[in-house]
């Protein structure tokens, strides 16, 4: 589906902003323009938008996280489009640069930033998690593919973790002492691109899985068992797969297969690690573990099999709505830890 064009300079150095932001989440944004948008180790996003969730750097966002303007616009390729104009001095060049109308800029003006952003902590935490979580998903939906012999529709999921995310989560590695797994992934998808009945195929894949894995192990056990940070985790899966899937129909079809696979792994690795907290939650919450299982039960469905159905089993609206509901319940449990705390 997709290569990575990262910008390598934004042009004028200006000014330097930094805010820092309380709570359980502490990113500081900076807006240096001094700054590669290609060199820094930021998730794509900065500062909140009115409902409160991170807006979308437009210099350094993953696909994945553009596609969020895809789904809300209804634009289809729009995230390359956007990856293909940077760099952004500012917002408003979405419009001056022909990548969007001025109608639609003023629908997605609040979702949107140049503003890089450091996290720390517990945030940095979660976004490190999450991104490897979005290449387990991705991987996830290629290994159905390929034990249904599409080699053909396994290798884009294949090459989006080394395509997509890898860049953006490298320098975690490298604090984190993880051992580089790129070349692994990258000669994984070589192999299945030139020789996908080759028997290394299985070998290879196993073990880009397990260098994934033990990229996760690189945090805390008792932080990445604990309800409240799969939680968070849960939240940007889902978040990432609802704007898949939005990007995955057009006209009541399912116009994108790629999208919806996409979306399809996410939501299975959210299921996965849901099922790792379940226990916890019907002893501590069980009124939103109730909440989160029937959703996520429901949610489910949307996904039949790797391939998609001849016809949408649910709606983009269908499934928002779903995920809304696990995100709310989600963020109460988290909300009364840290009232508790």
């Amino acid at each position: 589906m997709r290569s990575i064009f990262r910008s390598l300079l934004l042009t004028i150095a200006t000014a330097m902003l930094v805010v820092v932001v309380s709570c359980n989440q502490t990113p500081i944004v900076s807006n240096n323009s001094t700054q590669s948008p290609a060199a820094t180790s930021s998730p794509g996003t900065a500062s909140h938008d009115r409902s409160g969730k991170a807006k979308i750097n437009v210099n350094t966002a993953i696909l994945s996280e553009l596609d969020k303007l895809e789904a809300k616009l209804g634009i289809p390729a729009l995230s390359h489009r956007v990856q293909a104009s940077r760099p952004y001095g500012s917002t408003e060049e979405l419009v001056s640069k022909n990548v969007v109308t001025q109608e639609q800029f003023n629908q997605i003006q609040d979702m949107v930033t140049i503003e890089d952003v450091v996290l720390t902590g517990e945030a940095k935490d979660v976004d490190y998690m999450t991104k490897l979580g979005l290449m387990k998903g991705h991987l996830l939906v290629a290994k159905e593919l390929l034990d249904q012999q599409k080699p053909d529709q396994a290798e884009p999921h294949i090459g989006h973790p080394v395509e997509e995310i890898y860049v953006d989560v490298e320098d975690q590695l490298n604090e984190r002492n993880v051992k580089e797994f790129k070349t692994s992934l990258l000669s994984l998808q070589d192999l299945v691109k030139s020789k996908p009945q080759d028997a290394k195929v299985g070998t290879n894949f196993a073990a880009s899985m397990q260098s994934v894995e033990q990229a996760i192990a690189a945090l805390p056990a008792a932080e990445r068992n604990s309800p409240e940070f799969a939680l968070q985790v849960i939240n940007g899966l889902l978040d990432a797969a609802n704007s898949e899937y939005g990007a995955a129909i057009a006209n009541g079809k399912i116009a994108a297969a790629i999208e919806y696979q996409d979306s399809r792994g996410f939501v299975n690795y959210a299921d996965s690690l849901y099922e790792g907290i379940s226990g916890s939650m019907a002893k501590e919450n069980p009124e939103a573990r109730q909440a989160i299982e029937t959703s996520m039960n429901e949610l489910i469905k949307a996904w039949p099999s790797a391939s998609p159905p001849a016809q949408p089993i649910k709606t983009p609206a269908q499934v928002t709505a779903l995920i809304k509901t696990i995100e709310q319940n989600a963020q109460n449990v988290i909300n009364n830890s840290n009232a508790s705390a």
